[in-house]
């Protein structure tokens, strides 16, 4: 068992080793929780939407701290602290199990009541807002946030970093935005969060190890999002914009089923945390307006066809942005991680896909198909070559009986997006056969 404790305060009890203390205290003094606290400044965040912004930080500390064993699955236990540990019982359970699908790991969460935890006053006014979008970046929220925008809505765009190109594309995105929408309807707001590297005023630094596969990382995002939408008012609905195909991420081989595909925005991962919102007493609901929709039509339909067309080019999918700088390219989209190649289906289905935009063009580099690189293009070029089944939707988690058949509609819509794209632009011999006859 892999024993955490978060700590809010210094005053809050240690426990002896083995439990590794994940410290994160407002001054920042003494913490093994590297934070800039940007995130809710001038927002008096309510108690509910804190702690589990605080517990959401806390698993994804965790989480990178664990390295994950040959079987993948950990026992994962967090300690933390709650304001109102009367509805975290409540809910406790279904967020441990919504916590462990979305990670595939076994958690178990002990909230501990404790004092302090409640909002505080804004030292300011916050900004009004309409909406808050979760703003990675990447296309999809760059389009949900354009669709906001073009309702005429005042939108706070959130995002999530540790380093690397994302903060970058983030700032270029949302500087283009306010151009375009106005400086007064376009806010942005970013958590810095990371565990922290070792200091002399730590009480228990923490170990050196660190995992890369991240998966609680999504709980993070959201919750972080909630915490600004809680923080800028009761009815300020939280928009997690991202398409349908990846949303249900149909597993391209057996080896990547279960929690080996992502399930960032998985309908029961989603269906199991809003039940948990509710439970805890925040009111904000969470939309994602593109839930049974593929990735190029999430581009085909926006309301700002131009702005979309004009700046889709310069967003950031990639699953490994920093890696083609190995290979002396220029760093941002690779072009052979599984994001990029459905980026690329996308945006060929709107008629804006161009290779140069990508550090490796998978589908002219015949060496793609067969190197280390290649193995995300092998897993779908193998998967393109079976004919969807309306089953196959459930292969990465159920979904509500209601919506079967839609999430499969989406799956055979955005399966046949990528295969047009391949079918139409490769140049290798490889690839081609093994593709479907057009």
């Amino acid at each position: 068992m892999n024993a955490f404790r978060l700590r809010t305060d210094p005053s809050q009890t240690a426990p002896a080793p083995p439990t590794i203390l994940l410290d994160w205290f407002a001054n920042g003094l003494g913490s093994t929780v590297q934070v800039r606290e940007d995130l809710t400044r001038r927002l008096a965040v309510p108690g509910p939407a804190r702690d589990l912004l605080h517990l959401a930080a806390a698993t994804y500390c965790a989480d990178r701290l664990t390295p994950r064993p040959a079987g993948w699955t950990r026992e994962m236990c967090l300690e933390f602290p709650v304001a109102d540990r009367t509805a975290w019982d409540d809910v406790g359970e279904a967020l441990a199990g919504g916590l462990s699908f979305l990670s595939g790991d076994d958690w178990q969460l002990a909230p501990i009541q404790t004092a302090g935890n409640a909002a505080t006053a804004p030292d300011a006014p916050a900004e009004l807002v309409d909406a808050v979008c979760l703003f990675s970046g990447g296309l999809d929220s760059f389009a949900g946030a354009v669709d906001l925008l073009a309702q005429g809505k005042r939108v706070c765009l959130v995002g999530h970093y540790e380093g690397g190109q994302a903060p970058k594309t983030q700032d270029h995105l949302a500087r283009r935005l306010a151009q375009r929408f106005g400086q007064d309807r376009v806010m942005a707001r970013r958590l810095f969060l990371r565990p922290a590297p070792t200091s002399g005023d730590q009480l228990r630094p923490l170990p050196d190890t660190r995992e890369s596969s991240t998966r609680s990382r999504s709980l993070l995002f959201l919750a972080a999002g909630l915490a600004v939408a809680a923080g800028c008012g009761p009815d300020v609905p939280l928009y997690i914009p991202e398409n349908g195909f990846i949303g249900i991420n149909v597993p391209l081989t057996a080896a990547r089923s279960g929690s080996f595909s992502t399930r960032t925005t998985h309908p029961h991962f989603m269906a199991t945390l809003a039940s948990c919102i509710t439970g805890l007493g925040i009111t904000n609901t969470v939309v994602n307006p593109f839930r049974l929709m593929t990735k190029g039509e999430i581009v085909a339909s926006s309301r700002d066809p131009e702005t979309m067309r004009a700046l889709a080019r310069s967003t950031l999918s990639c699953a490994h942005p920093e890696a083609s700088r190995y290979a002396k390219r220029d760093q941002g989209n690779c072009g052979y991680c599984f994001p990029c190649l459905i980026r690329r289906g996308s945006l060929h289905h709107v008629g804006l896909d161009d290779p140069s935009d990508y550090a490796f063009d998978a589908l002219s580099e015949d060496g793609e198909l067969v190197n280390e690189r290649g193995s995300d293009l092998r897993a779908l070029v193998r998967s393109l070559s079976n004919a969807p089944r309306t089953i196959d939707v459930l292969r990465n988690g159920p979904v509500p009986d209601t919506e079967l058949h839609d999430f499969a509609d989406v799956y055979r819509r955005g399966r046949d997006e990528i295969l047009t794209w391949m079918q139409e632009i490769t140049t290798s011999p490889h690839v081609r056969g093994q593709l479907p006859t057009p």
